[in-house]
């Protein structure tokens, strides 16, 4: 009888099982254009997880005080935001929980009708490595359903909550269609996604938490954990990624959140970000399905 090996350490487990976990979803061909639209040097794509009250109702929602955190997206993030990117002309893509969606339907009608993207970041920021496939599935098929009966478009891209990416994640988006994932962090340009060693038709915009404003400035009161990063250091490491990118000619992914990012304190560390980004010669602004296109396109 052979051994079980999901009950051995995993230094004992054979060269093949660690295979099949590392072929589940891997990083496959680099998708990198050798230009950007308009001949562009680096192209930029900003994005926002309005998680809103789902990151606290999908433990329950015990906490009234952290809802009331999760409704300052709403109520003061979301509109900031909007504004500055509206004054600086700049398209973005807002991942929203499906029931965030719900609950704040005319935010995201708004988004949409000022030119945004509305991508999919679960049912209620659920975790999918909690979840078994069939459950998974379940509510991802239904988030993409509401957002589409809200926005009246169908959602082509998708962000895992908490970057959580499960066994079968990767199958579920390609059964779904799905241009791209926005959850993994193999590269810092575009690439396609392998699941069991074959293309599996998602192309992956990497993320990073060197790149996500929630790394720098989450507090958590029970955890004891504070925010120690002042806004001006953590501008000086956006500002960094950015002039790498420009000077590889790749793209500067940024992922934020509404009530984080959108405090009028934080906010200043977006608006000098876009100041120094337009200080430069050919920047492309564009929605992660749009640069997504592109780099699918130009390296077929």
């Amino acid at each position: 009888m052979s051994a079980d090996t999901t009950v051995l350490p995993t230094w004992t487990w054979p060269e093949e099982r660690l295979q099949t976990i590392l072929n589940r979803a891997r990083a496959g061909r680099a998708l990198k254009p050798e230009s950007w639209p308009g001949g562009a040097r680096c192209a930029v794509a900003l994005s926002f997880d309005s998680d809103h009250d789902t990151f606290e109702l999908r433990d329950g929602g015990r906490s009234i005080s952290a809802l009331s955190q999760g409704q300052f997206g709403p109520r003061q993030g979301v509109p900031r935001i909007k504004a500055l990117l509206a004054r600086n002309s700049i398209p973005a893509t807002f991942f929203v929980p499906a029931v965030s969606a719900i609950h704040y339907p005319d935010e995201q009608r708004g988004l949409v009708a000022d030119g945004h993207e509305i991508a999919l970041h679960g049912w209620i920021h659920e975790r999918n490595t909690l979840l078994d496939a069939d459950t998974e599935r379940d509510l991802a098929l239904k988030a993409a359903d509401t957002l589409e009966a809200i926005t009246g478009e169908r959602p082509i891209g998708i962000r895992t909550p908490s970057w959580d990416f499960s066994d079968a994640t990767l199958a579920i988006s390609a059964e779904m269609g799905l241009l791209y994932d926005s959850s993994l962090m193999a590269d810092v340009d575009c690439y396609e996604l392998l699941m069991d060693g074959q293309p599996s038709g998602v192309i992956e915009l990497p993320v990073e938490w060197i790149r996500d404003d929630a790394a720098y400035l989450v507090m958590d009161r029970w955890g004891g954990l504070r925010p120690q990063i002042a806004p001006h250091d953590i501008l000086k490491i956006f500002m960094r990624e950015f002039d790498a990118a420009y000077q590889e000619g790749g793209i500067f992914q940024l992922t934020m959140h509404p009530d984080i990012i959108g405090h009028r304190s934080r906010l200043w560390i977006l608006e000098e970000l876009i100041a120094h980004i337009r200080g430069h010669e050919g920047i492309w602004f564009a929605s992660h399905a749009d640069v997504v296109r592109h780099a699918k396109t130009a390296c077929s």
